[in-house]
């Protein structure tokens, strides 16, 4: 059974919208589809930072260290070394 790696939507589109993306295909060679999943994963790239819901992660906790994100590699040695005692 083939298993898709895509999820197939449906949008519509205006028909200007249509025949640019009708000429851009045939001059790249490439499907329509691929056009439109190129300028989504473009559009989604280019969101400012604070409209991505990833960023919400930033602060959610505390660790007291000031360097925590240059040194993290030392601090997890340090911290699994202790649990090994």
């Amino acid at each position: 059974m083939k298993v898709l790696k895509k999820k197939p939507i449906q949008i519509y589109i205006e028909p200007r919208q249509d025949e640019a993306l009708g000429v851009l295909s045939k001059k790249k060679g490439v499907s329509k589809a691929a056009i439109i999943r190129e300028s989504v994963e473009k559009y989604l790239k280019e969101l400012p930072v604070e409209e991505d819901s990833a960023m919400g992660l930033i602060g959610l906790g505390s660790s007291g260290k000031g360097d925590l994100s240059t040194k993290h590699d030392k601090y997890l040695a340090k911290y699994i070394a202790s649990k090994r005692k």
